[in-house]
């Protein structure tokens, strides 16, 4: 919704949150729901509401609890018979400075005043480790912002007796917390806090008066923010620029100026700005965000732009360029298909609002923000939240690369008239086993980004992930995937429940697969290893269970393309499968590696 795109209008926001509400209710978009608990150490009313409107607009339907205004830690430290029955999927403490209840005195020695830093954190500290060992969910903790008035002036940031001082070393202890603690997240309001302004931001009125210790209208700048870290970490973030070149990498037309009179570089005022906001594009290749060209050109004008030797970025930085005369809508989807990604993983960047409009009607669901003038795209691009980081995996590290690679063997495979013979030329090898903790986050990742591939796309926290790994009731695979081009790191997930009086039926309850895989035969070696878990544990029969949704359409035969048989059906299209695991089990991949050598012979063998 526009209202609800950076730059947003505040005010509008607060004015008409209820009539926005409306209209994201039925707009038709299927939501991914979460329960949220947010606990307050000040009024948090309006934040919840403002909160609520940029979740539905990203596609999470929230149920919220609530805490009494400024009972975070009785309501998160205690028994708490209403919290634990809401069961909550993520939880924000929602603090503030104010919420520090003593600071240094100036004749207090070194000792008194660390005495008191480590009494504020370990008041935190335990309220943390509550939380973690009770509800086991993610959880997003507000730093604090800077005290709106220095006793000492400008020595207050550096003496240890200084409420700057203060905050600024409690920040840290936060931080290194976050740091040593998977599933816990810092909202960054000391930084929001002074982009705002900390004057406006912390201005005493709407303290006293309302008991809000963040002005009103700066609200959904808070909520926003928040709102960004939840959607990543439920994997709602972007994944591709998609990036106009003419008046948006650089000043000027490649076309009609040519390549040496384009504004790049540090010859005027102007170039230096567009090379700043190429200097900041190519940082996103550090995220994992995949790099795309769409711009109305001739291919080869377009490469001699990004071939000036003082273009920070140069061809090699894109994993796709099309630089063509075709409608930048189709230009976009085509890109989407070739990377086995959904248009709405896409960041559409261009100077004209005329192109702009035609990918929002076009091209619903990718993102395209209004940038105005080159000295605002990274502002505008950096708070949009596009790619929130609150995991940063080494997949995602090298998802750039992984794309590139992928386009290699796109590239060998149109050499190959014989498909199984391009598969074996790729020389693929698998791992596939149990989960382990050093992927227990890039599984949850997955299933909450797997939405193609994804058979009941039930969405798992990283601490529901390591709750199912370390339960006797449940077999659990995942699956790494490399060949010669380079490796692919996890790319499909099995999670499924033992039942039976005997233990001898297998559930599933999620079956995925990264699409960037698709067409490699990785589900066959996945079905392979998984029917001769089951043997192992005395399984005979395996049940599969597929919930179509509006993105999942591609895997509605699943299931019969594996061996299972359909036995029920709703009218929502919810189908039941069976397979009864044969005595004698014929592995079906042919063409992976699994596990090592003797995996693959055996395989091979058949």
């Amino acid at each position: 919704m526009e209202e609800l795109t950076y730059p947003f209008n505040p005010e509008l926001l607060l004015k008409k949150k209820k009539s926005i509400k409306k209209q994201l209710l039925v707009d038709g978009t299927e939501r991914l729901e979460k329960k949220i608990a947010i606990l307050g150490g000040v009024t948090t009313n309006d934040i919840r509401q403002i909160l609520e409107l940029f979740l539905l607009n990203y596609g999470i339907a929230p149920l919220f609890y609530e805490s009494e205004y400024n009972q975070y830690y009785e309501d998160g430290m205690f028994p708490n018979a209403e919290l634990e029955a809401f069961g909550p999927d993520l939880i924000y403490i929602c603090t503030s400075v104010r919420n520090i209840t003593e600071f240094p005195e100036l004749a207090e020695d070194v000792e008194a005043v660390n005495r008191k830093l480590e009494q504020t954190f370990g008041r935190f500290e335990g309220l943390w480790g509550r939380l973690e060992e009770v509800y086991r969910c993610p959880v997003i903790q507000n730093n604090f912002e800077y005290p709106f008035f220095r006793l000492m002036g400008n020595k207050d940031a550096s003496d240890i007796h200084g409420r700057v001082n203060f905050v600024t070393r409690l920040n840290c202890r936060f931080y290194e917390y976050a740091r040593a603690h998977e599933n816990f997240y810092i909202c960054d309001i000391n930084y929001l806090s002074a982009s705002y302004g900390l004057e406006q931001w912390s201005a005493p009125y709407y303290y006293h008066m309302y008991k809000y210790a963040v002005a009103v209208p700066a609200i959904p700048y808070l909520a926003y923010n928040v709102a960004n870290m939840i959607k990543s970490i439920y994997g709602k973030n972007k994944k591709v620029l998609n990036l106009d070149l003419d008046n948006t990498l650089w000043g000027g037309v490649v076309g009609d100026d040519g390549a040496d009179h384009i504004e790049i570089g540090q010859e005027t005022s102007l170039a230096q700005t567009y090379s700043e906001f190429q200097e900041y594009i190519k940082l996103q290749k550090q995220l994992g965000v995949v790099l795309t060209v769409n711009s109305k050109n001739e291919h080869a004008a377009a490469l001699s732009g990004l071939e000036r030797p003082d273009s920070v970025l140069n061809p090699g930085d894109f994993v796709k360029i099309k630089a063509n005369w075709e409608p930048k809508s189709v230009n976009l989807v085509q890109t989407a298909q070739e990377l086995s990604l959904l248009p709405e993983s896409f960041v559409f960047v261009d100077d004209n609002p005329a192109e702009r409009a035609i990918i929002r009607k076009q091209v619903p669901g990718a993102a395209v923000p209004e940038i105005d003038g080159v000295e605002d795209y990274i502002r505008v691009l950096d708070r949009s939240g596009f790619f929130e980081t609150t995991v940063l995996s080494g997949d995602d590290l090298k998802r750039s690369e992984m794309y590139r690679e992928n386009a290699e063997r796109g590239r060998l495979q149109a050499s190959f008239e014989n498909y199984e013979e391009y598969l074996k030329s790729l020389e693929m090898k698998g791992e596939i086993q149990g989960f382990i903790p050093a992927y227990m986050s890039r599984i949850a990742q997955l299933t909450n980004k797997s939405n193609q591939f994804n058979l009941t796309t039930r969405r798992y926290s990283q601490s529901d992930i390591e709750a199912v790994a370390g339960d006797r009731d449940h077999i659990t695979l995942y699956g790494k995937l490399g060949d010669k081009f380079g490796d692919n790191g996890v790319v499909s997930i099995v999670i499924g429940r033992i039942e039976g009086q005997e233990r001898e039926e297998l559930h599933m309850e999620l079956w995925l697969m990264s699409c960037r895989v698709l067409k490699r035969d990785m589900e066959y070696a996945m079905m392979d290893e998984l029917v001769e878990k089951c043997k192992a544990a005395g399984i005979r029969t395996i049940f599969g269970y597929y919930y179509p949704t509006a993105k999942n359409a591609m895997v509605k035969n699943f299931y019969e393309i594996q061996g299972f048989s359909k036995i029920a059906e709703d009218e929502e299209g919810n189908t039941t499968w069976e397979y009864r695991i044969p005595e004698h089990y014929e592995r079906r991949n042919k063409v992976i590696l699994v596990n090592g050598k003797e995996a693959i012979e055996e395989t091979w063998k058949g």
